[in-house]
């Protein structure tokens, strides 16, 4: 059954322009910035060969796109999520769903994985991008595996933090914002604290966002992702069973 709701999440999400446009506005944006930076590569690379262990393409080229187009994801994602629950809320169709002989948390899984498997299709569409330069250069394929994972992670947990937030309201406008707010929080809460030692700081998206997209997987970094979509996972279940219950 949550095969079943995920391939009908991804469906219905397909069935509906905003998520061919969001995909064709982000490809422009980010094969913009793609091209920016390989400009700013070949006016930088007369500098760079007289520098001992130089930064490569993967660095210089890769990383920056994807660092640049983690900010445009953040503000773009909760309008992919907004719509989950507070859309079935509002056109009463969630009763029916919770009324059918599946758990809470099948419901919910299914519809993240629903979420999860569109970030999936973004993400492999944007990496064709930097899979180009091949042709011309050689990159790091490490580093790109580790942006690749950086990229899922990051934004599955803004799926699963949007999933959640979606559930708190039948109003898509509310959801969409609150999700934007709490995802703009998290990612700056790290510049808020000058040591940036403290156990809120270490709450940062960008601070384990940074780590992976520079090639270092951290066993630390993955299970700070996979902790945030499982307790806003749970968090979206208890939610939804309390209403329920109502």
């Amino acid at each position: 059954m949550i095969l079943t709701i995920a391939r009908h999440e991804l469906r219905t999400m397909f069935l509906s322009p905003l998520a061919w446009v969001i995909l064709g506005v982000i490809q422009v944006l980010m094969g913009f910035i793609f091209l920016a930076q390989i400009e700013n590569f070949f006016l930088l690379q007369p500098q760079l060969i007289h520098l001992q262990n130089t930064p490569g393409v993967t660095d210089i080229i890769v990383a920056s796109v994807f660092q640049i187009g983690s900010i445009i994801l953040l503000m773009i994602m909760p309008l992919i999520t907004m719509r989950s629950i507070a859309e079935e809320k509002r056109n009463s169709t969630l009763c029916l769903l919770v009324s059918s002989p599946i758990s809470m948390t099948e419901i919910v899984l299914g519809k993240f994985l629903g979420l999860f498997g569109f970030v999936v299709i973004l993400v492999s569409m944007l990496m064709l991008m930097p899979l180009s330069l091949y042709s011309g250069t050689t990159l790091d394929f490490g580093k790109l595996l580790s942006i690749f994972i950086s990229m899922l992670l990051l934004l599955g947990a803004f799926a699963a933090i949007g999933l959640y937030l979606s559930s708190l309201t039948d109003n898509q406008t509310i959801a969409a914002v609150s999700s934007f707010g709490t995802l703009l929080m998290l990612w700056l809460i790290d510049t808020s604290f000058a040591d940036g030692q403290t156990v809120v700081a270490y709450l940062s998206l960008l601070r384990h966002h940074q780590s992976l997209l520079e090639g270092v997987i951290n066993t630390a970094d993955v299970a700070y992702y996979l902790l945030l979509i499982i307790a806003f996972l749970v968090l979206t279940v208890r939610q939804l069973d309390r209403e329920r219950l109502l």
